[in-house]
């Protein structure tokens, strides 16, 4: 069910009224069903890959706090085995499988090759992964009691608003909110829906309509040329930045309405001056999980400086092939660990260079150039086709064509995108991520809603694009 759809507003109404009208103890079950149908509504079967984790997990919860070293870690060891094992499964087997087969062929055994699998991976699968290993972990740690409540852990789980994309949260924080008593208030529900149509207009009025442009460009790169490639890679850094944290943006606004509080994902990244802060606003939630999971566990910045830059390093490869099962992704991790920990020397070493190089205007222009760049091994379908449109992009041949190509797009729609962008900017720029003091500074809530929903129901592109991030 998607957040741009039709379906998902009826739903919306319907379970956030039902929450409303019914006694607080029944709650969780409402939003458990509720969460359960919203999962089944991509591929029914699906939930019971889901439903076998919760248990696990549930289980594993219980058991390490009841045991004693050695067994509290075997039981942390299951559950994480057990959750990245159907994770790669499902989503890296037969990446490894493509991999291994060409490496035999190459060898010359043709013959024994290894099967593929013909399965569908199963949407959210690496968010809702990541959620409950959190959970597991914090339990380990002493951080969080195990909740004994199956239904309650389920819910943890699978809410519905962060069940497909995140925001990816940790028991502390999401856990007792099901157990506490939300009263319907005016901020809530104004704050909510703020968000929401927020989300939507990055969504539908500024993402979906680049992606028209973008989709074209990287699906035949070799059709365009230097200035026409620069173009697409530019609708792209701002489709998926629209498109991911559009989608953000509406599962806290969602989840916000009846009273929980989730955290922030993006903190206007694109605004950042290094790259160092880029990944400090960028994705939030991923980027604190690997920190306090992944990097911490590798000594973090506890040991001498080489360890700190290749633990970082060795995080944002992870990251990269977290995303995917294809070398672009591992290729788009590997990019940003080199800018990362080159970044890092240099602070580290000639700390006043950096501190002019990264100051203002130009600080800012470096990161996004970086990032653009990086963004291209992310979206084009292989390697080649990568390299293709770096070459292609300094190479200034046949450039003036670009005019054709924007002319074929539409002027029309270019005007648009132009002036949507640029509203956008003018409210991310001046407004708290969570555009929070709205009705306090610059422009009231009637007019952010009524321009808002003109230039939705105006300009939007209503074909139930997917998320882009659905497919991780």
């Amino acid at each position: 069910m998607l957040f741009n759809s039709l379906q998902f507003l009826v739903f919306f109404i319907v379970v956030t009224t039902l929450y409303y009208l019914i006694p607080h103890k029944y709650r969780w079950f409402l939003l458990l069903i509720a969460s359960c149908i919203f999962y089944m509504a991509f591929v029914p079967v699906y939930i019971l890959i889901l439903f076998a984790t919760i248990v696990i997990d549930y289980l594993a919860g219980i058991y390490i706090e009841e045991a004693q070293q050695p067994k509290r870690k075997m039981y942390l060891a299951a559950s994480l085995v057990a959750n990245i094992g159907i994770l790669a499964v499902f989503k890296y087997y037969n990446f490894f499988t493509a991999n291994i087969n060409d490496v035999l062929t190459a060898a010359g055994f043709t013959i024994h090759q290894v099967p593929y699998l013909n399965i569908i991976l199963p949407i959210g699968l690496s968010f809702h992964t990541f959620q409950a290993m959190s959970y597991t972990i914090e339990v380990y740690r002493g951080n969080q009691k195990p909740e004994r409540h199956f239904g309650i852990y389920a819910l943890y789980v699978m809410f519905y608003p962060q069940l497909v994309a995140g925001p990816i949260e940790r028991p502390q924080n999401l856990l007792h909110q099901f157990k506490e008593e939300h009263a319907l208030k005016y901020e809530n529900l104004l704050f909510g829906l703020r968000l929401m149509l927020w989300g939507l207009f990055k969504k539908v009025v500024i993402a979906d309509r680049l992606a028209i442009y973008a989709n074209a460009v990287f699906d035949k790169p070799e059709q365009y040329h230097t200035l026409q490639l620069a173009l697409g890679v530019l609708c792209f850094t701002i489709q998926i930045y629209c498109d991911f944290s559009g989608y953000s943006d509406m599962a806290i606004g969602s989840a916000r309405t009846m009273g929980f509080k989730l955290m922030t994902n993006f903190n206007r990244p694109y605004f950042s001056k290094n790259i160092q802060e880029f990944w400090a606003k960028w994705h939030i939630s991923l980027s604190t999980w690997f920190r306090d999971y992944l990097y911490i566990s590798l000594g973090g910045n506890r040991v001498v400086k080489w360890k700190v830059y290749r633990n970082v390093a060795i995080v944002f490869v992870i990251s990269g092939f977290w995303h995917g099962a294809n070398w672009t992704y591992i290729a788009w991790g590997c990019i940003h660990a080199f800018f990362i920990t080159a970044y890092m020397l240099a602070k580290d070493n000639y700390p006043k260079v950096i501190e002019i190089i990264f100051k203002g205007y130009l600080g800012w222009l470096a990161t996004f150039v970086i990032v653009a760049l990086a963004w291209v091994f992310f979206r084009a379908d292989n390697i080649h086709d990568a390299w293709y449109i770096l070459r292609r992009m300094v190479t200034l041949d046949d450039s003036i064509r670009i005019f054709k190509q924007v002319k074929n797009f539409g002027i029309y729609s270019w005007g648009i995108v132009v002036i949507m962008i640029s509203y956008m900017l003018l409210l991310e720029y001046v407004q708290p991520p969570d555009l929070s003091s709205l009705q306090k500074k610059y422009i009231p809530d009637v007019a952010f809603f009524t321009i808002t929903l003109f230039f939705i129901l105006m300009f939007g592109v209503f074909q139930q694009a997917s998320f882009i991030y659905f497919q991780f």
